[in-house]
């Protein structure tokens, strides 16, 4: 049995800790987000799920145009190739827990698409 700490995850101190699955024999990714207010990801979508945990703060997450503000102990799922975003709206901080359906993370940002270039990451 493995432990890891956010420490190990982050590439950075303080840095957002981020789960690769394939590197520890796992199925699935994460990221544990702090986002401040004002912050969070463009609208973006994955082939897979992606299953919020929202621990303290309220987030406003938009998935395939439907925006609902969602707070402590609540879980959005955004369904594979759906996109999809999030803000924190207030003046307090946020953290979640963003579940990947995936051993490895793969994004693709609306906003490459619309240029038309390649955005598989």
């Amino acid at each position: 049995m493995d432990i890891l700490s956010f420490d190990q995850l982050a590439s950075r101190p303080g840095g957002t800790p981020t789960f690769i699955g394939a590197d520890h024999g796992a199925t699935v990714s994460f990221f544990v987000e702090r986002a401040g207010p004002g912050e969070g990801p463009p609208k973006h979508r994955h082939p897979y799920d992606e299953t919020f945990v929202v621990i303290e703060g309220t987030l406003e997450f938009t998935v395939e145009g439907v925006t609902k503000g969602v707070g402590p102990g609540e879980i959005v799922v955004a369904p594979a190739r759906a996109w999809h975003s999030f803000t924190n709206r207030t003046d307090a901080p946020a953290l979640s827990v963003n579940i990947h359906a995936a051993d490895r993370m793969e994004t693709e940002w609306w906003s490459d698409r619309a240029e038309g270039t390649d955005a598989a990451r």
